[in-house]
């Protein structure tokens, strides 16, 4: 047999399929499955946000001045697709820690890096305090700062 055709079950190894107590190994195959019932209701999710964006863009464009969008609802629409992108990574976070041997922290960081850039993006400035921003700020700085260390330290 081939490499090619060699099937390799690579596990997490806080979950493995194979454990001395049969209880452990039972309940290791229960989480297994709870997680691979959130990436299927990711999946979901994600078709139904897809469905969410066609309509809010649809609905943007039928209401009058027609197939014209003001700033706010083109706003609205690239809110709309950051929680998708933010539910396909998610989904890929969920399928990478299910079945690989690494958890996937570089991912992990980038993908609380769209979320707070998708909050950045909707920023209403007239309702937020200045506190909020640099909160907000803070958040981005220290994200930023771990995605480049982590991916300066995979990259040697």
């Amino acid at each position: 047999m081939t490499d090619k055709n060699k099937k390799v079950s690579i596990v997490h190894e806080e979950l493995p399929e194979e454990h001395d107590d049969p209880l452990i190994r039972f309940l290791h195959q229960i989480i297994r499955l709870a997680i691979k019932t959130l990436a299927i209701l990711m999946v979901l999710i994600i078709i139904w946000g897809v469905a969410d964006v066609v309509f809010v863009v649809y609905q943007r464009l039928v209401e009058p001045p027609f197939l014209l969008l003001s700033v706010n609802d083109i706003f609205q629409v690239f809110a709309a697709f950051m929680v998708v992108l933010i539910a396909v990574e998610i989904f890929i976070n969920i399928r990478l820690y299910l079945g690989t041997n690494v958890l996937p922290i570089q991912l992990v960081i980038a993908t609380a890096l769209m979320a707070i850039a998708r909050k950045v993006i909707i920023l209403d400035f007239d309702t937020i305090t200045p506190n909020y921003i640099m909160g907000i700020a803070a958040v981005v700085l220290a994200l930023g700062v771990s995605y480049w260390l982590v991916s300066k330290k995979s990259s040697h």
